[in-house]
């Protein structure tokens, strides 16, 4: 299909743009050049931490690797779209979080500072975890099932109907809760 490595695509024609080689961008992120090469041949998806840290060394907001457009007024997003929407791949290169799919509620939208999401989580059973941080803030409402939020030395478990609000500066992870698939919202701000 020819929009399976949209993302992909996008941080080439970014690197591309800025007259950067894969190991200048890698250098400037803090990857090894084989990290920069597999993303932008789709050969493995991005968690968030890596994607904010492409778009600072690229010098773009989260939402232009997401996006498909750039339409201007707000984003509007009915039931009939929430319901037939086709999920975006993973953004979680680590395995022990679970597969966990994006819809953007922002698709289209430009200049904005914040990223709502509507993310499901499917287990994958891995016992060990693997802590991510990233500048900005994230907000997460429970709608099905229950996560669990790993934030620091703490491990707190959302259900349905319940949110937190934390500073992503902070190792964590957001993962499936007792084996579980779940749904939630998130709302990621990441400065520029």
């Amino acid at each position: 299909m020819a929009d399976e490595n949209k993302l992909g695509r996008k941080i080439t024609t970014l690197r591309e743009a800025h007259h950067l080689t894969t190991q200048d961008l890698a250098d400037r992120c803090g990857f090894e050049v084989e990290t920069v090469e597999r993303l932008e041949a789709g050969e493995v998806p991005a968690s968030l931490a890596p994607l904010i840290k492409l778009t600072r060394a690229l010098g773009v907001r989260l939402g232009t690797l997401m996006d498909d457009d750039e339409a201007f007024g707000p984003a509007y997003i009915d039931a009939d779209q929430m319901a037939a929407v086709e999920q975006t791949r993973s953004l979680q290169t680590a395995k022990d979080a679970g597969d966990l799919s994006y819809f953007s509620l922002a698709a289209g939208r430009p200049s904005r500072h914040m990223d709502p999401f509507v993310i499901t989580v499917t287990p994958t059973g891995e016992a060990s975890h693997k802590l991510d941080s990233h500048e900005g803030e994230e907000w997460l409402y429970g709608m099905e099932g229950e996560i669990e939020i790993e934030y620091g030395n703490e491990v707190y478990v959302l259900g349905p109907g319940e949110s937190i609000y934390y500073d992503s500066i902070v190792p964590h992870q957001v993962r499936a809760h007792s084996g579980q698939n779940a749904k939630f919202l998130a709302c990621v701000y990441t400065p520029f």
